[in-house]
């Protein structure tokens, strides 16, 4: 694998415009770049928790179709240690430097957006974490108030189903199971 820094670069920007690329075409989208991603690990030697405030997101309203992408050093963690542990010796975000999901709205009238209101919703498609691709189904909901277009969404994730490795000597330290936590606010384009 090539590690050089301009063309990882043009990879993840490639990445990038290939998610998008999916939702052009259509008048109808909702989008931002400012999304929230957090992921909480309640182990018996210590809670662990990251936020990654650099999510890009997309809905297109025509379709269904619904994807996010976020750069897995954009997780800040409490300690700084904890930080370069979980990029370098689990995430390997140099090797894997993104995290996606696209996939689709599942049965929902995007119409109800124009109003006020909150309105529960089922997405499914693939996950993509560490190089590793997973389909999942889960729930959201849409809460519209004021103009503005929120998606709230938690969930739970296994980091060995993505081929994260977790040595014996840390078990205690991180969950088996992470609790994922998306926000999104979203601008209509």
């Amino acid at each position: 694998m090539n590690k050089n820094p301009l063309i990882m670069k043009t990879k993840n920007l490639l990445l990038v415009i290939a998610v998008f690329a999916a939702f052009t075409g259509s008048a109808q989208k909702y989008m931002t770049r400012t999304g929230y991603i957090k992921f909480y690990s309640n182990a018996q030697v210590e809670d662990i928790e990251a936020e990654n405030k650099q999510v890009s997101s997309v809905i297109d309203t025509k379709t269904g179709n619904f994807a996010f992408l976020l750069p897995i050093k954009g997780f800040e963690f409490e300690k700084a240690l904890m930080q370069e542990h979980f990029n370098e010796n689990y995430m390997e975000s140099g090797k894997y430097p993104n995290a996606s999901f696209k996939g689709s709205i599942e049965n929902f009238d995007f119409s109800q957006l124009e109003k006020e209101g909150s309105y529960e919703v089922a997405f499914a498609g693939t996950m993509d974490i560490h190089g590793v691709d997973r389909k999942i189904s889960e729930k959201a909901t849409f809460t519209v108030s004021e103009g503005t277009v929120k998606l709230l969404s938690t969930f739970k994730l296994k980091p060995e189903d993505y081929g994260v490795k977790i040595p014996a000597s840390k078990r205690n330290n991180i969950s088996d199971v992470l609790e994922i936590t998306v926000k999104m606010e979203y601008d209509k384009e």
